[in-house]
């Protein structure tokens, strides 16, 4: 089962097209978009996904507001809506939906505000209040945090103390950060500062203790082809790519290709 979580930038724009296409030969079973809108664009993907095998959708896009950065989730089965009474309350950044896939899980995907926001701690806290209180069984929780690790996801110092506890205390009960499980000490970056061109880790999965068990791979892929040499040219994040493991007699085997075609 292949989960891929994807900032797309500005709704996708004339990238849509390019998008799509990447993400089909990504061939996930379940996708979390962050800046996903109500615009015409965004709206062709959503279409472009439900075409090719990803009918069941969820988003927090406004229409009253179509340039305004949302969530979509879009899987290849039923996807129901969980509201949990300690979640952020910044509703188009977080969106909680469970899979009915074979292996059975929630999925809350999230787009954190940056640091000059004011809103992103109140965010990081409120996410923090619901992996605390779980309840709901195998999880996780995705998406762009805006946040990493000081010293290892990143290039210069960036982040600080207040941001690295968060993922220390998503750890401490019990959230594991899925490629740190995997790669303890690898370094690379998801994002880049178009100014500085120092590269940052911001984008992360968060496994809890039942679902951590199915975890097989986890792997971040710049979107594109071998023919654009830019690996901005589809976004300027890399998406984060997940494998879990289905329970036995649920579907066949699959091992995570991690190249952009």
């Amino acid at each position: 089962m292949r989960i891929v979580a994807w900032n797309i930038r500005a709704g996708g724009g004339r990238r849509v097209e390019a998008i799509a296409r990447q993400l089909q030969r990504w061939a996930p079973d379940v996708v979390a978009l962050s800046e996903f809108r109500a615009t015409p664009p965004s709206l062709a993907l959503a279409a472009a996904l439900a075409a090719r095998g990803l009918p069941h959708q969820l988003t927090t896009a406004d229409p009253a507001r179509p340039a305004t950065n949302a969530l979509l989730v879009a899987a290849r089965w039923p996807l129901r809506r969980v509201r949990l009474r300690a979640a952020p309350r910044e509703p188009g950044r977080w969106l909680v939906a469970t899979v009915e896939a074979p292996l059975r899980l929630t999925l809350g995907a999230m787009h954190v505000p940056n640091r000059v926001s004011g809103r992103k701690y109140p965010f990081l806290d409120a996410v923090l209040a619901c992996a605390r209180r779980w309840r709901l069984g195998p999880a996780l929780l995705l998406g762009d945090t805006n946040s990493g690790r000081r010293g290892i996801d990143e290039e210069t110092p960036a982040f600080n103390a207040r941001e690295e506890g968060w993922i220390d205390a998503l750890a401490g009960c019990g959230w594991r950060d899925a490629f740190r499980h995997l790669r303890a000490d690898a370094r690379t970056y998801t994002w880049y500062s178009p100014n500085g061109r120092n590269g940052f880790r911001v984008d992360q999965a968060f496994f809890n203790a039942p679902l951590l068990g199915h975890l097989e791979e986890a792997a971040y892929v710049w979107g594109g082809t071998p023919r654009r040499t830019r690996r901005d040219a589809l976004s300027d994040h890399a998406a984060l790519l997940v494998e879990l493991q289905l329970p036995c007699g649920a579907g066949a085997d699959r091992h995570l290709n991690a190249s952009p075609g």
